[in-house]
């Protein structure tokens, strides 16, 4: 048990910053925080921190270093949750991903109230655009959209996503409505991170380049230009069900739409039986297909496939 010595410590000195609060958080005294940490250091043959009088902060190496450590800790928390049954009773630490735009719409919310429920489990969110390793990261839970690359990685089916091409009438009453995908040269497409829309055309997923005068990175900034006339827009139906419900919006090319991708929930297969991760997971699932973003029912091109709500594991 020898590699395991001074892990605790490093790991708590590492989020503290302080020998002596790492020392209260351990209920240990400072100074076997500080003999297990030179201990360790000598073992590695690394410096991890920086010390001076006021503050310690760790090195890169130390940075490095923790990434495992919490990894570790967090694996061996886990297997002491499993013995003890804890299904209705999460503890520990959850770190999930998200993209921005539905991290902070959808996830926070959902994350917020499921842990007023659990007071014994610690959230941390990051929402990045980015698509994160979940391994290397550390994370036990990514929510993540369209078709799924395969990979070693569980997912599950959250809630089914649509796309729809959209603007509202007094933009059609100006410029009229594309009905195929070559007529989309003339309109003022709002452009968002891409410059391509997607579309299903002859039994498979096609990609158009599309232009216009508008551009932003952002899905409700889209959506506002949209309402206001300003242009033709693609966007998932979280964003624009309910305005193609009270007619504000329209939808066009409904042929070439592609069929339901989905919302999914995907986490590394070393975290498929943690008690955590499974109720959060149940409880997005509940929560989300509920949400009346997801309740438009509009009207299925005729390629429309069903799509299971059953768990998968993708595999190379």
């Amino acid at each position: 048990m020898r590699k395991w010595e001074g892990i605790e410590e490093f790991v708590a000195v590492t989020e503290t910053n302080s020998f002596t609060a790492a020392g209260k958080r351990l209920g240990v005294s400072t100074a076997h925080v500080s003999r297990q940490i030179n201990a360790l250091e000598e073992r590695l043959g690394a410096k991890l921190f920086y010390r001076t009088t006021r503050k310690v902060t760790a090195t890169e190496v130390g940075e490095n270093y923790y990434q495992h450590c919490r990894q570790l800790l967090d694996s061996l928390e886990e297997a002491e949750q499993s013995v003890t049954d804890l299904q209705s009773t999460p503890r520990g630490k959850l770190r999930l991903t998200c993209s921005v735009a539905y991290g902070d719409r959808f996830i926070a919310p959902l994350v917020n109230t499921f842990i007023s429920q659990y007071p014994e489990l610690s959230v941390q969110m990051l929402f990045t655009n980015q698509i994160l390793d979940l391994v290397q990261e550390g994370i036990d839970l990514a929510i993540r959209f369209g078709q799924l690359k395969d990979s070693s990685l569980v997912a599950r089916k959250l809630a089914p996503r649509t796309l729809y091409v959209c603007a509202s009438p007094q933009y059609f009453s100006r410029q009229g409505q594309p009905h195929t995908l070559p007529e989309l040269t003339g309109h003022n497409c709002l452009l968002g991170t891409l410059d391509y829309w997607s579309f299903f055309e002859n039994g498979k997923t096609t990609t158009v380049k599309v232009a216009g005068k508008w551009s932003c990175n952002s899905g409700p900034a889209l959506l506002d230009a949209a309402l206001r006339g300003i242009g033709l827009v693609q966007l998932p139906d979280y964003y624009v069900s309910e305005h193609l419900q009270s007619g504000a919006l329209i939808s066009v090319l409904d042929n070439y739409r592609q069929p339901d991708s989905a919302v999914w929930a995907v986490y590394p297969p070393n975290r498929h039986l943690s008690p955590k991760v499974r109720l959060l997971v149940d409880f997005l699932h509940q929560q989300i297909t509920s949400d009346p973003s997801y309740q438009y029912q509009s009207p299925q091109p005729t390629h429309q496939a069903e799509v299971s709500n059953a768990e998968v594991i993708p595999r190379n």
